[in-house]
Parts: structure tokens; C-alpha cells; sequence
């Protein structure tokens, strides 16, 4: 079954094929012809999956779905949150991202160097719609905590600071295996859950 993923990260189009397995073909809008830049302007993650989800299934008519993640820091009251990947600028730029929310953790005072002060969470939501136009929507929460620096080399995003509680190790999501993430992530457990949706709905 070939279903469109609103993205033009081959980051995350690799690890939605990884999961969905091979009964299921991830297809990028570009390789429809769809190459720009799809909005989302919701003021929650659900609202932006949804837009995006729905700006593209009116493009193409195929099964179709859409995610948005935000990173959601305790101490600073949910925030990136809807803003995660504009954190630092309408560039996107992820280590600009990073750098600032380390800032943001330290400009509030010395006791926000423990873990139980930099408690953290991704939470991703995933808009499908199938082939008639019908929505379903797909919740994936990962907990942890934000490092205090950078560590690791894989991964995107903020994956350098971000220790998941079901690592072992402390290790950042940038740290752990590609299978690991896989198993654990936010995006990975939404992921999941729309593809055992799909494979029930056959």
C-alpha cells in the first residue's frame, strides 16, 4: 500500500518506512510533484497535523498522513512546544535551536542542572486521512529530561539533548541505536500506532 507522508525530511520518511515495514510504500510529496512548502499554522500540534494532512490529501487524493512534534520543556512552562522547530528562527536551524533552549534552562539559575528540574517530553501527533478523505488521528509521548550539553552524533533535531527515561545509560536519543530510537521514540509510538490502525482497516 503506498501512502504519502507530508514531509520533506528523508530523516523521518526513513524511519516512518522502518516501522510501517514492507507492506507499506512512504511516499514524499516531491515525488509527486508537490514542492512547496506546506503550511501549518495551528496553534497546537494537533491543528498543524491536521492542516498538513489535509493540504496534501486535496493535492492527491492517496491515503496520506502528517505529523507534528513538539518538544515540551517542564521548566519552561511546555515551551518550544508547537514552536519546537522555529525555536530560534524561521530557518529551522537545529543547533541554533539547541543552543537556545540550553540557554533558556540556564539563565534560570543554578538549581536547573538537575535532572528533576529539566524534566521533558516529545510528544508527536499524527493526522491520517485514507483514500475517501476520512480522519484519524495517532498520539506518541516519549519522557525524559534535557542534558546539560550536547552529546551524540546521530539522529536530528533536538536529538543531542534530549536523555529519554527509557534509555539506558543516560544516553541522548543521538547516543542510542537507530533500532533503539526506533523502539522508543515519540514518533515511533504514534507510527506504530497508525500502522496497526492501518493493518486492522485492510
Amino acid at each position: 500500500m503506498e501512502i504519502v507522508f507530508a514531509t520533506g525530511n528523508a530523516h523521518k520518511a526513513a524511519e516512518a518506512q522502518s516501522i510501517l515495514g514492507s507492506s507499506f510504500a512512504v511516499i514524499m510529496p516531491k515525488e509527486l510533484g508537490i514542492a512547496e512548502e506546506i503550511p501549518e499554522t495551528g496553534a497546537t500540534l494537533e491543528e498543524n497535523a491536521i492542516e498538513k494532512c489535509t493540504y496534501l490529501w486535496e493535492r492527491c487524493g492517496k491515503p496520506c498522513f502528517a505529523d507534528d512534534t513538539g518538544l515540551e520543556v517542564e521548566a519552561l512552562d511546555g515551551a518550544p512546544g508547537v514552536h519546537t522547530a522555529r525555536y530560534a528562527g524561521e530557518d529551522k536551524r537545529s543547533e541554533a535551536n539547541m543552543e537556545k533552549l540550553l540557554s533558556e534552562l540556564q539563565n534560570l539559575g543554578p538549581e536547573y542542572m538537575t535532572v528533576a528540574r529539566r524534566k521533558a517530553r516529545f510528544r508527536t501527533v499524527i493526522a491520517y486521512k485514507d483514500g475517501n478523505g476520512r480522519l484519524y488521528t495517532f498520539e506518541g509521548i516519549l519522557n525524559g529530561h534535557i542534558a546539560c550539553k550536547k552529546s551524540g552524533s546521530g539522529g536530528f533535531g533536538y536529538d543531542p539533548v534530549f536523555v529519554p527515561d527509557e534509555a539506558d545509560g543516560g544516553k541522548t536519543l543521538a547516543e542510542v541505536s537507530p533500532e533503539t530510537k526506533n523502539a522508543i521514540s515519540h514518533r515511533g509510538k504514534a507510527v506504530r500506532k497508525l500502522k496497526e490502525f492501518l493493518e486492522h482497516d485492510k
